[in-house]
């Protein structure tokens, strides 16, 4: 009986606003749907999953199809990074050859693949952090090496990686050029010049 008299505050008209608001909603927004239409639109999304699933399969056919296509086609682009006119470009120092077999742009990056060989009697060590990329202007360029090994043993395989370089680095750039000795020793240096990089 005490609560029957007590309304919202005059002071706040946005509160009271928003409570006749609501109460002037409720009655008509409410709106109840019909089972059938509920079951109908169960069976809907059902038999879509079901056409989903059937659809996924054949995505997954595809995609296997294609992987082995791509997998085929793999030693043919390999072929085609081999025949870029000018490389491989190679340097040799001390029995460690490092060679640059292709280069390609992915992305933002210019990939080069890169081989290295220690044809030597001793192992060597490299910290690629030293490695000096610049371009044909004589600036130095951020590099990053992947696959590369730390230390080539002695009479060793052949290794093969990549150094990649942002492409915002190399507006109006037509060649660049690598240098990388061995760590700590600094014996040898291996130094590549003039790589075609040009898009």
């Amino acid at each position: 009986m005490a609560l029957k008299g007590v309304n919202t505050p005059d002071g706040r008209p946005s509160t009271t606003k928003f409570s006749a608001g609501k109460n002037n909603n409720q009655p008509g927004g409410v709106t109840f749907l019909k089972e059938e239409d509920i079951l109908k639109t169960v069976k809907a999304r059902m038999e879509g999953k079901a056409k989903d699933t059937q659809a996924e399969k054949q995505e997954e056919e595809e995609e296997i199809i294609a992987s082995k296509s791509e997998s085929q086609d793999k030693p043919q682009e390999a072929v085609e990074e081999k025949l870029q006119p000018g490389f491989p470009i190679a340097a040799e120092s001390e029995g460690v050859t490092m060679s640059v077999q292709s280069v390609r742009y992915s992305g933002g990056d210019l990939l080069l693949k890169v081989k290295m060989r220690n044809k030597g009697a001793d192992s060597v060590r490299f910290l690629y952090s030293f490695l000096d990329v610049t371009d044909d202007k004589g600036r130095t360029l951020s590099a990053i090496t992947e696959g590369l090994p730390s230390e080539l043993p002695a009479k060793g395989q052949e290794f093969t990686g990549t150094v990649s370089i942002p492409t915002a680095l190399l507006d109006d750039v037509k060649k660049i050029s690598l240098a990388l000795t061995d760590y700590p020793a600094q014996k040898l240096k291996l130094q590549l010049a003039d790589i075609p990089v040009e898009k």
